[in-house]
């Protein structure tokens, strides 16, 4: 599956982005999908996974309340939906697709395939 991060960029704090994730390639393999962030010096970190299915959601504690993850079947894209955003929020964001189910969504090894990453910069 190959993916492309889009909607990074800067945005002064308590504003809101949105990232994309279009998805392309063997997507039916695709059971869960996740965003991760990553800053300089530091391992990747799970933000929010969703299962395919829209059934399940899973956040950072973090990103919960502030962030929202969601997929749009019909043009298999990821979103990643982020309001109030505060400075320790940037970073480079990276969407993530696994071929088994939302089991292990903060996980980088449980992910098959990645994204280039978009960067978000809060200031």
């Amino acid at each position: 599956v190959q993916l492309v991060e889009s909607g990074g960029g800067s945005v002064q704090a308590g504003g809101s982005l949105t990232l994309s994730c279009a998805a392309s390639g063997n997507t039916y393999s695709t059971n869960c999908m996740g965003w991760f962030r990553q800053v300089p010096g530091k391992e990747r970190e799970g933000v929010a996974g969703t299962s395919t299915a829209g059934t399940s959601t899973h956040y950072s504690d973090s990103a919960k309340g502030r962030f929202t993850i969601s997929r749009y079947n019909r043009n298999n894209t990821l979103y990643l939906q982020m309001n109030n955003l505060k400075p320790e929020d940037s970073g480079i964001y990276f969407c993530a697709a696994a071929k088994n189910p939302c089991t292990q969504v903060a996980r980088t090894d449980f992910y098959r395939d990645w994204g280039q990453g978009t960067q978000v910069t809060v200031s």
